[in-house]
């Protein structure tokens, strides 16, 4: 508790303080100054972050095309065994029934 009292009376003081500063005509420039300062620090913070941002939007849309191709391929080399095993089965069903054919005669 008593750190809280304290912490809310520290930033009661900064309060305080930078309104007496600002009051004064040197203390308006040095204030002036530091929020430019911070302002061109959240600026080039914010063009930082769209940056990566950006870079990771790129890497995302490549996977996801990867992964899309992948896909692709997967589905037609499936589909293109089953065709095959189709094949084969209905050869080999031809051949029984040749074969059993055959046989009766």
């Amino acid at each position: 508790m008593k750190n809280v009292l304290l912490f809310l009376l520290g930033v009661a003081s900064g309060f305080v303080l930078a309104h007496l500063v600002n009051k004064d005509p040197r203390g308006h420039e040095l204030l002036a100054e530091v929020d430019a300062r911070i302002g061109a620090f959240t600026d080039r913070m914010g063009d930082a972050y769209r940056e990566q941002e950006s870079r990771i939007t790129g890497l995302v849309d490549e996977v996801k095309d990867a992964a899309a191709e992948a896909g692709a391929a997967a589905k037609s080399a499936a589909s293109d065994a089953v065709d095959a095993a189709k094949s084969k089965a209905a050869d080999a069903i031809d051949s029984a029934a040749d074969a059993a054919y055959k046989l009766t005669d």
